[in-house]
């Protein structure tokens, strides 16, 4: 019995039950020219083996993740190419899943988590589809040139913890376009700004908020589930705040003023006239100054997990304001550490739902997305907002979303939003997480209610 790190495929043929039923010697005969011809021949050609053939599926060892996924790839576009002289009901599509890890070997067979997480993977891919686990994922990445969406932490049957996966895309598939473009632009007073580009379709602009950068958030289990989604119906532009991210770190303003104009000048950067502009936390606040001093080119305001008023200036007690005082003092002693006190304290409030992976990944965009000092400052921007003033002079249609059990902004802080804009949708999103997780019915909710309410721009209301 040994132990060692292994790629391992999965794969198996969807429908080929009723297949069997309708033509059993063709069917068979059939998968088995497959497997000659295309599938076994590919598995040598990137230095796997064949460990065992089930019935309709197959398990296959590869020494490298990289050959393992590309050979996956190949056998997909291959499958493709055989089915396409096939009637429609004689097609043989497979299902093929991967992951990077443990493995037990005793003689030719292999065992362990390694094994089944592969399996499971297989099990809820798509027809034709490729879904790797974010093991995989990191090892390929700028290594082959694919592409792959995000599709959040699964439950995968008998696997103790959620594991992250990623579905390969095809040419034209928008669903699965992982592509984003980066640029940049200049704000008012000469600070650079990052700013991204992705998706298809109609603009939406999402204001920037405390903890964001461009090229991790696209990828991390905190944020990637979110922006894949609205990338599907939207070219969607989002950039780094100054100081934060990508985007300028060494700035000398950092205000709520200065927040407002970088937003007007990435819209100007990216040639938006009109378009329907997204807030998440502080860059509600943003965006509703944004929309009050430009009401000609807002069509339509989302807000969610936002805030008219700023962490200190909704404190109403002593007490509220000593952790305030305790919170920024830890932020600069451990802000971006590997702090297991900080990151209990900061991401038990912010997700305190979140697996350990997921808590992890915050703490990494922690680091990366901010130093202690700029961090400190964004933090006393935003906990000192209060635009309440600027919510009855709202002019565009708005619908405000909220978590019930958001810690971070309560729900009656979201509700003191959408009272005071008139006009305004109110949704209320279960769930205790400030940003929705991936697997979370919030999710699902969050897409269905904004396709829904964008997709009545230019109706009357």
């Amino acid at each position: 019995m040994e132990r060692r790190l292994a790629a391992i495929m999965a794969a198996d043929v969807a429908g080929y039950s009723r297949m069997m039923r309708a033509d059993e010697a063709g069917t068979f005969a059939a998968l088995q020219s497959h497997l000659a011809e295309a599938i076994g021949p590919a598995i040598s050609r990137h230095r796997g083996r064949i460990v065992k053939l089930m019935g309709d599926g197959l398990l296959a060892e590869f020494a490298s993740v990289v050959e393992c996924v590309e050979c996956a790839a190949e056998i997909q576009a291959e499958m493709a190419t055989r089915n396409e002289s096939a009637p429609p009901d004689r097609r043989m599509t497979l299902r093929i899943g991967v992951h990077l890890g443990d493995i037990i070997s005793e003689g030719d067979d292999i065992f362990g988590d390694g094994v089944n997480i592969a399996a499971r993977l297989e099990q809820i891919a798509d027809a034709g589809g490729v879904f790797i686990s974010r093991q995989a994922r990191e090892q390929v990445d700028r290594k082959l040139a694919l592409r792959f969406a995000a599709l959040g932490p699964k439950h995968l049957k008998n696997i103790a913890d959620p594991v992250e996966v990623f579905a390969l895309g095809k040419e034209g598939d928008g669903a699965a376009d992982d592509h984003q473009e980066i640029r940049y632009c200049r704000a008012s007073d000469g600070v650079r700004l990052a700013y991204a580009i992705s998706g298809h379709g109609p603009p939406l602009l999402k204001a920037a908020n405390w903890l964001n950068h461009l090229e991790y958030d696209w990828e991390s289990p905190v944020w990637s589930h979110m922006l894949h989604g609205l990338s599907r119906d939207h070219t969607l532009i989002r950039y780094d705040a100054r100081g934060i991210g990508m985007s300028d770190r060494n700035v000398g303003d950092v205000s709520f003023d200065a927040w407002v104009d970088d937003l007007a000048a990435v819209a100007d950067a990216a040639g938006l006239k009109q378009f329907p502009l997204l807030g998440i936390s502080q860059g509600c606040a943003v965006s509703i100054a944004y929309a009050v001093r430009n009401p000609e080119r807002v069509t339509r305001l989302v807000l969610y997990g936002g805030f008219a008023r700023g962490r200190l200036k909704r404190a109403r007690t002593e007490e509220q304001r000593e952790q305030w005082h305790a919170t920024r003092t830890l932020m600069r002693l451990g802000w971006g550490a590997d702090n297991p006190a900080f990151r209990q304290l900061f991401t038990s409030e912010f997700m305190p739902d979140a697996i350990k992976e997921q808590a992890d990944a915050f703490n990494e965009l922690q680091r990366r997305s901010a130093s202690p000092e700029g961090a400190v400052r964004h933090f006393e921007i935003s906990s000192q907002t209060d635009i309440t003033d600027l919510l009855d002079k709202v002019r565009v249609p708005t619908l405000v979303m909220h978590t019930r059990g958001d810690l971070i902004a309560s729900l009656a802080d979201g509700r003191e939003l959408a009272a005071g804009i008139p006009g305004a949708r109110f949704v209320t999103l279960e769930g205790r997480n400030h940003l929705f997780l991936a697997d979370e019915p919030a999710a699902a909710r969050f897409f269905e209610e904004i396709r829904r309410f964008l997709g009545e721009e230019g109706a009357p209301h």
